[in-house]
């Protein structure tokens, strides 16, 4: 993760960092969230992703972990989220120095 911008006491606005050896790419993710308040939806917003599409599209579910779920239900990793989206959005990403050509970023959001 390169950066978290908080939008709001539920939503925030994620930057990741470019996947090693990659030519702009992101790809994969991984964060933790804590000092959270029981029952408050929050909304992420991953908004450099660089795929024109994406299995979150298609039903896919972020995989988590959550200790106190596997305190309480031995669960441990499991899939979670609501609301999923993925998406081109309006910022642009250079295309290796071409002026005239460039391409959107995408963003994924979930709660």
């Amino acid at each position: 993760m390169l950066a978290a911008i908080k939008l709001s006491d539920n939503e925030y606005d994620l930057i990741l960092q470019n996947d090693i050896n990659t030519n702009g790419n992101t790809q994969w993710y991984f964060f933790r969230v804590s000092n959270t308040t029981p029952g408050l939806k929050v909304k992420f917003n991953m908004i450099n992703m660089a795929k024109p599409d994406s299995l979150y599209n298609y039903g896919m579910k972020i995989l988590s972990f959550s200790r106190c779920e596997k305190e309480k239900d031995d669960m441990g990793w499991h899939r979670v989220g609501e609301q999923i989206n993925y998406y081109a959005n309006n910022f642009k990403r250079d295309a290796a120095g071409l002026v005239r050509y460039s391409r959107n970023f995408y963003t994924f959001t979930f709660t």
